[in-house]
């Protein structure tokens, strides 16, 4: 053999095989087609989160006006003097609370003291006609009386408790004993308005109120209303209400009543809003913001605002549709009325749009 090719022969045979291994690794190992980075929405990922339909909603108006807080008035209790005297030991404040039955004062009175004294007479009085009965009763008996003297002694005996018993009543009413007169509360509630003291002279026929008294567990909110808002209001309209003393907190209520007259000097006409009043916090004569929700007549899809994002001066909502498949859809927003946002634009009734996580969904999408 040949010298110059004494190693060609295992070289080549090295070569060849190693030709033969890589093609049988390429043969046997196709080469993978690199993953996208691009998110998928799975089934997974949207039962995991909360879905919104969209609904068909008639869209409501808001009307912004004013008003203020007045007392309930099936719920007040004016206190009037019913004898004329000289007050006395005047208990209670204007705001305090008190109790049904509750004293407030007491009166020196002239006419308490003449009260008790037809009281007095009038038991007597019964006293004796009774007596006067039973003794004629016992003469008629023996002979000695004939019967319409018995039947004139039983109608004394009837007149006098008939007497005995207005007696009675015209000092129960008046509260009192002799010489003295107790001012009570008829009811449980405020003292919202307090016109005497102690040792102030009142009279029977007085026009104005000694006491107060209101029940201020719901209260009234009295709008305005002006002439080019009548059209718009209606009762059993929803309202908001905020005031100066609580400006984050919003009392809620509705129209229960339009008064159909409009105020000659301000041109406005009134409506009434029952409000609950928890803890008495609204007290009377307080200024009210009042925001009216109305019913405008035109119909538009309404979603609720837990599912909007916004971004770029744009609101967007992250759509579901079809079976694992989320999409950002853009939308224009007329109105927005409590929790809930009225489209105009990018949404129908039916549409189903993703209420949690949203932001995370919009912004893995966007990408």
């Amino acid at each position: 053999m040949n010298t110059k090719y004494k190693f060609s022969y295992p070289v080549l045979v090295a070569v060849f095989g190693l030709g033969i291994g890589a093609l049988s690794a390429c043969t046997s190992h196709p080469a993978e087609a690199p993953k996208s980075d691009k998110f998928e929405v799975t089934d997974t990922l949207l039962n995991s989160l909360l879905i919104d339909t969209v609904k068909d909603g008639s869209a409501l108006a808001e009307t912004n006006l004013s008003g203020k807080i007045t007392a309930d008035d099936s719920k007040i209790a004016k206190i009037f003097p019913m004898v004329s005297g000289v007050t006395q030991n005047v208990h209670v404040q204007l705001g305090d609370y008190v109790n049904k039955g509750q004293l407030l004062g007491t009166m020196r009175s002239v006419e308490m003291a003449g009260f008790s004294k037809d009281v007095i007479a009038a038991d007597a009085d019964v006293r004796n006609a009774k007596r006067s009965l039973q003794v004629a009763q016992d003469l008629y008996k023996s002979g000695l009386a004939a019967e319409k003297d018995v039947e004139a002694a039983r109608s004394d005996y009837q007149k006098a408790q008939a007497e005995a018993s207005r007696s009675h009543t015209v000092l129960n009413i008046n509260k009192g004993n002799a010489g003295g007169y107790d001012i009570i509360s008829p009811i449980a509630g405020t003292v919202i308005e307090k016109n005497v003291t102690s040792n102030s002279e009142v009279r029977a026929d007085n026009n104005q109120a000694m006491f107060t008294v209101a029940d201020l567990s719901s209260v009234w909110a009295m709008i305005n209303i002006y002439e080019s808002d009548v059209a718009s209001i209606h009762t059993g309209d929803n309202v908001n209400i905020t005031t100066l003393s609580y400006p984050d907190k919003v009392f809620k209520g509705h129209i229960d009543k339009i008064y159909s007259t409009i105020d000659p000097d301000n041109k406005v006409m009134q409506a009434r809003v029952v409000i609950n009043n928890a803890g008495n916090l609204l007290k009377p004569e307080m200024f009210a913001n009042v925001q009216v929700q109305s019913h405008s007549g035109e119909t538009l899809p309404k979603v609720n605002t837990r599912s909007l994002v916004f971004d770029n001066d744009r609101y967007y909502v992250v759509l579901v549709d079809g079976k694992a498949h989320a999409r950002i859809q853009p939308i224009t927003i007329a109105k927005k009325i409590d929790d809930y946002a009225y489209i105009s634009n990018g949404l129908k009734p039916g549409d189903k749009v993703v209420a949690s996580r949203q932001v995370f969904l919009y912004e893995s999408l966007k990408d």
